[in-house]
Protein backbone atom coordinates (compact mmCIF):
# COMPACT_ATOMS: atom_id res chain seq x y z
CA UNK A 1 0.00 0.00 0.00
CA UNK A 2 1.67 3.20 -1.16
CA UNK A 3 0.15 6.51 -0.10
CA UNK A 4 1.56 9.90 -0.92
CA UNK A 5 2.03 12.31 1.99
CA UNK A 6 -1.00 14.45 2.77
CA UNK A 7 -3.56 12.29 0.93
CA UNK A 8 -6.82 11.58 2.70
CA UNK A 9 -7.38 7.95 1.76
CA UNK A 10 -9.58 6.59 4.50
CA UNK A 11 -11.02 3.90 2.23
CA UNK A 12 -7.54 2.45 1.84
CA UNK A 13 -6.66 3.08 5.46
CA UNK A 14 -9.61 0.96 6.57
CA UNK A 15 -7.97 -2.04 4.94
CA UNK A 16 -5.48 -3.76 7.18
CA UNK A 17 -2.65 -5.23 5.14
CA UNK A 18 -3.33 -8.82 4.11
CA UNK A 19 -0.99 -11.68 5.00
CA UNK A 20 1.05 -11.41 1.81
CA UNK A 21 1.60 -7.65 2.07
CA UNK A 22 2.60 -7.80 5.73
CA UNK A 23 5.13 -10.52 4.95
CA UNK A 24 6.42 -8.52 1.99
CA UNK A 25 7.07 -5.45 4.13
CA UNK A 26 8.74 -7.52 6.83
CA UNK A 27 10.97 -9.29 4.31
CA UNK A 28 11.93 -6.02 2.64
CA UNK A 29 12.93 -4.51 5.98
CA UNK A 30 14.93 -7.59 6.96
CA UNK A 31 16.71 -7.66 3.58
CA UNK A 32 17.77 -4.02 3.77
CA UNK A 33 15.67 -2.83 0.84
CA UNK A 34 16.41 0.70 -0.38
CA UNK A 35 13.04 1.97 0.82
CA UNK A 36 10.89 1.26 3.84
CA UNK A 37 7.59 2.44 5.26
CA UNK A 38 6.98 5.27 7.68
CA UNK A 39 3.31 4.70 8.30
CA UNK A 40 1.80 4.29 4.82
CA UNK A 41 4.48 6.47 3.22
CA UNK A 42 7.40 4.86 1.45
CA UNK A 43 10.65 6.63 2.40
CA UNK A 44 14.34 6.01 1.69
CA UNK A 45 15.64 3.52 4.22
CA UNK A 46 18.36 5.82 5.52
CA UNK A 47 15.80 8.54 6.29
CA UNK A 48 13.42 6.53 8.45
CA UNK A 49 15.43 6.91 11.66
CA UNK A 50 15.42 10.68 11.21
CA UNK A 51 11.67 10.65 10.59
CA UNK A 52 11.13 8.63 13.75
CA UNK A 53 13.32 11.03 15.74
CA UNK A 54 11.38 14.04 14.43
CA UNK A 55 8.10 12.27 15.17
CA UNK A 56 8.92 11.64 18.82
CA UNK A 57 10.60 15.03 19.28
CA UNK A 58 7.26 16.56 18.29
CA UNK A 59 5.19 14.56 20.78
CA UNK A 60 7.57 13.95 23.70
CA UNK A 61 6.16 16.60 26.03
CA UNK A 62 2.59 15.42 25.50
CA UNK A 63 3.32 11.71 25.05
CA UNK A 64 2.14 10.35 28.39
CA UNK A 65 -0.97 12.53 28.55
CA UNK A 66 -1.97 11.66 24.99
CA UNK A 67 -1.47 7.93 25.63
CA UNK A 68 -3.83 8.11 28.58
CA UNK A 69 -6.35 10.24 26.75
CA UNK A 70 -6.44 8.22 23.53
CA UNK A 71 -6.56 4.85 25.28
CA UNK A 72 -9.01 6.05 27.96
CA UNK A 73 -6.34 5.04 30.48
CA UNK A 74 -6.41 1.37 29.47
CA UNK A 75 -2.73 1.39 28.46
CA UNK A 76 -1.81 1.37 32.17
CA UNK A 77 -3.68 -1.93 32.62
CA UNK A 78 -2.01 -3.38 29.52
CA UNK A 79 1.43 -2.51 30.86
CA UNK A 80 0.73 -3.97 34.29
CA UNK A 81 -0.51 -7.19 32.69
CA UNK A 82 2.64 -7.37 30.56
CA UNK A 83 4.99 -7.01 33.52
CA UNK A 84 3.04 -9.65 35.44
CA UNK A 85 3.52 -12.08 32.53
CA UNK A 86 7.26 -11.37 32.53
CA UNK A 87 7.38 -12.72 36.12
CA UNK A 88 10.53 -10.90 37.13
CA UNK A 89 12.57 -11.91 40.15
CA UNK A 90 14.38 -9.71 42.68
CA UNK A 91 17.84 -8.72 41.45
CA UNK A 92 17.07 -9.37 37.74
CA UNK A 93 18.69 -7.07 35.22
CA UNK A 94 16.17 -5.85 32.63
CA UNK A 95 16.57 -3.97 29.35
CA UNK A 96 13.66 -1.77 28.24
CA UNK A 97 14.21 -1.27 24.50
CA UNK A 98 12.56 1.81 22.96
CA UNK A 99 11.80 2.58 26.60
CA UNK A 100 10.69 6.17 26.01
CA UNK A 101 9.26 7.83 29.11
CA UNK A 102 9.80 4.72 31.18
CA UNK A 103 6.35 3.35 32.08
CA UNK A 104 7.35 -0.31 31.69
CA UNK A 105 10.71 0.29 33.35
CA UNK A 106 9.06 1.80 36.42
CA UNK A 107 6.70 -1.15 36.77
CA UNK A 108 9.57 -3.61 36.28
CA UNK A 109 11.76 -1.83 38.81
CA UNK A 110 9.23 -2.60 41.56
CA UNK A 111 9.95 -6.30 41.01
CA UNK A 112 13.77 -6.23 40.83
CA UNK A 113 14.75 -3.96 43.71
CA UNK A 114 16.96 -3.71 45.69
CA UNK A 115 19.87 -5.01 43.61
CA UNK A 116 18.38 -5.47 40.16
CA UNK A 117 18.73 -2.93 37.37
CA UNK A 118 16.39 -1.67 34.66
CA UNK A 119 17.95 0.11 31.69
CA UNK A 120 15.72 2.46 29.71
CA UNK A 121 17.22 2.28 26.22
CA UNK A 122 15.89 4.69 23.60
CA UNK A 123 17.23 6.51 20.56
CA UNK A 124 15.29 9.67 21.38
CA UNK A 125 16.73 11.92 24.07
CA UNK A 126 13.60 14.07 24.31
CA UNK A 127 11.49 11.04 25.20
CA UNK A 128 13.93 9.94 27.90
CA UNK A 129 14.01 13.43 29.39
CA UNK A 130 10.22 13.66 29.37
CA UNK A 131 10.03 10.68 31.72
CA UNK A 132 12.78 11.53 34.20
CA UNK A 133 10.43 13.28 36.63
CA UNK A 134 8.44 10.07 37.11
CA UNK A 135 11.43 8.39 38.75
CA UNK A 136 13.12 11.27 40.59
CA UNK A 137 13.10 11.03 44.40
CA UNK A 138 11.36 7.63 44.42
CA UNK A 139 12.62 4.43 46.00
CA UNK A 140 13.19 2.87 42.58
CA UNK A 141 15.38 5.72 41.32
CA UNK A 142 18.62 3.98 42.22
CA UNK A 143 17.87 0.92 40.07
CA UNK A 144 16.80 2.69 36.85
CA UNK A 145 19.43 3.87 34.40
CA UNK A 146 19.12 5.57 31.00
CA UNK A 147 21.06 4.91 27.81
CA UNK A 148 20.51 6.65 24.48
CA UNK A 149 21.03 4.21 21.64
CA UNK A 150 19.74 2.44 18.56
CA UNK A 151 17.66 -0.74 19.02
CA UNK A 152 19.32 -2.25 15.93
CA UNK A 153 22.72 -2.10 17.62
CA UNK A 154 22.27 -2.43 21.37
CA UNK A 155 25.35 -1.24 23.25
CA UNK A 156 25.52 -4.10 25.77
CA UNK A 157 27.46 -7.37 25.62
CA UNK A 158 26.04 -10.81 24.84
CA UNK A 159 24.10 -12.68 27.55
CA UNK A 160 23.88 -9.69 29.88
CA UNK A 161 20.19 -9.49 30.94
CA UNK A 162 17.65 -11.80 32.54
CA UNK A 163 14.86 -10.02 30.65
CA UNK A 164 14.37 -7.65 27.73
CA UNK A 165 11.15 -5.88 26.85
CA UNK A 166 9.75 -3.46 24.31
CA UNK A 167 6.42 -1.68 24.57
CA UNK A 168 4.78 0.02 21.60
CA UNK A 169 8.13 0.81 20.01
CA UNK A 170 9.46 -2.03 17.89
CA UNK A 171 7.27 -1.14 14.89
CA UNK A 172 9.21 2.15 14.61
CA UNK A 173 12.55 0.37 14.22
CA UNK A 174 13.71 0.37 10.59
CA UNK A 175 14.73 -3.29 10.68
CA UNK A 176 12.39 -4.81 13.25
CA UNK A 177 13.86 -8.29 12.86
CA UNK A 178 17.33 -6.95 13.63
CA UNK A 179 15.94 -5.26 16.74
CA UNK A 180 14.54 -8.58 17.99
CA UNK A 181 17.83 -10.31 17.15
CA UNK A 182 19.67 -7.76 19.28
CA UNK A 183 17.31 -8.40 22.18
CA UNK A 184 17.94 -12.13 21.77
CA UNK A 185 21.70 -11.53 21.75
CA UNK A 186 21.82 -9.60 25.03
CA UNK A 187 19.63 -12.11 26.91
CA UNK A 188 21.14 -14.79 29.08
CA UNK A 189 20.17 -18.40 28.24
CA UNK A 190 16.68 -18.89 29.65
CA UNK A 191 16.11 -15.13 29.58
CA UNK A 192 12.67 -13.75 28.72
CA UNK A 193 11.69 -11.31 25.99
CA UNK A 194 8.43 -9.39 26.21
CA UNK A 195 6.84 -7.37 23.42
CA UNK A 196 3.69 -5.34 24.06
CA UNK A 197 2.32 -4.00 20.79
CA UNK A 198 -0.87 -2.88 19.09
CA UNK A 199 -2.69 -5.29 16.80
CA UNK A 200 -5.87 -5.93 14.84
CA UNK A 201 -9.17 -6.06 16.77
CA UNK A 202 -10.85 -9.43 16.34
CA UNK A 203 -14.55 -8.40 16.31
CA UNK A 204 -15.38 -6.82 12.93
CA UNK A 205 -17.93 -4.16 14.09
CA UNK A 206 -15.53 -3.09 16.84
CA UNK A 207 -12.69 -2.98 14.30
CA UNK A 208 -14.71 -0.62 12.08
CA UNK A 209 -15.33 1.67 15.03
CA UNK A 210 -11.66 1.47 15.94
CA UNK A 211 -10.65 2.36 12.37
CA UNK A 212 -12.87 5.45 12.40
CA UNK A 213 -11.54 6.50 15.79
CA UNK A 214 -7.95 5.91 14.65
CA UNK A 215 -8.07 7.91 11.43
CA UNK A 216 -10.40 10.74 12.39
CA UNK A 217 -10.61 11.26 16.14
CA UNK A 218 -6.98 10.55 17.06
CA UNK A 219 -5.43 12.93 14.49
CA UNK A 220 -7.95 15.63 15.46
CA UNK A 221 -7.05 15.33 19.15
CA UNK A 222 -3.36 15.14 18.27
CA UNK A 223 -3.58 18.46 16.45
CA UNK A 224 -5.79 20.06 19.10
CA UNK A 225 -3.76 19.05 22.15
CA UNK A 226 -0.26 18.07 21.00
CA UNK A 227 -0.11 20.37 17.98
CA UNK A 228 0.67 17.54 15.57
CA UNK A 229 -1.93 15.92 13.35
CA UNK A 230 0.84 14.21 11.38
CA UNK A 231 2.22 12.36 14.42
CA UNK A 232 -1.18 10.94 15.32
CA UNK A 233 -1.88 9.97 11.73
CA UNK A 234 1.37 8.01 11.58
CA UNK A 235 0.44 6.07 14.73
CA UNK A 236 -2.58 4.17 13.35
CA UNK A 237 -0.86 3.71 9.99
CA UNK A 238 2.16 2.03 11.61
CA UNK A 239 -0.12 -0.26 13.61
CA UNK A 240 -1.73 -1.58 10.41
CA UNK A 241 1.66 -2.47 8.96
CA UNK A 242 2.64 -4.59 11.97
CA UNK A 243 2.64 -8.43 11.94
CA UNK A 244 -0.36 -10.17 13.48
CA UNK A 245 0.24 -12.30 16.61
CA UNK A 246 0.83 -15.64 14.87
CA UNK A 247 3.14 -13.96 12.35
CA UNK A 248 5.19 -12.31 15.07
CA UNK A 249 5.43 -15.59 17.00
CA UNK A 250 6.78 -17.27 13.85
CA UNK A 251 9.35 -14.50 13.42
CA UNK A 252 10.53 -14.87 17.01
CA UNK A 253 10.88 -18.63 16.58
CA UNK A 254 12.89 -18.06 13.41
CA UNK A 255 15.28 -15.82 15.33
CA UNK A 256 15.83 -18.56 17.91
CA UNK A 257 13.36 -17.89 20.70
CA UNK A 258 11.41 -20.82 22.12
CA UNK A 259 8.14 -21.24 24.00
CA UNK A 260 6.58 -18.21 22.35
CA UNK A 261 3.15 -17.30 23.67
CA UNK A 262 0.86 -14.32 23.37
CA UNK A 263 -2.17 -12.85 25.08
CA UNK A 264 -4.70 -10.58 23.38
CA UNK A 265 -6.02 -7.59 25.30
CA UNK A 266 -9.18 -5.50 24.82
CA UNK A 267 -10.54 -7.42 21.82
CA UNK A 268 -7.07 -7.66 20.31
CA UNK A 269 -6.22 -3.94 20.22
CA UNK A 270 -3.03 -4.82 22.08
CA UNK A 271 -1.12 -8.09 22.39
CA UNK A 272 1.48 -9.26 24.90
CA UNK A 273 4.13 -11.54 23.37
CA UNK A 274 6.44 -13.57 25.60
CA UNK A 275 9.38 -15.63 24.36
CA UNK A 276 12.21 -17.55 26.02
CA UNK A 277 15.81 -17.72 24.85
Amino acid sequence: MEVEPGCDMYKEKEIWLDDEKRKEQLDKAANNAKTTFFGFQRVPRERKADRVLQHFDSVAQHYDFMNTLLSFGIHHLWKRSAIQMLNLAPNDDVLDVCGGTGDLAILAARHVIPNGRVIVYDINRAMIQAGLHKVAHKDIASCIRYVQGNAESISFPDRHFEAAMVGFGIRNVTNMKKGFKEMYRVLKPGGKMLCLEFSKPTFLPFRRLYDYYSFYIMPFLGELIAGSRKAYTHLPESIRMFPLPDELSALLMEIGFSQTTYKKLTNGIAVIHLAIK
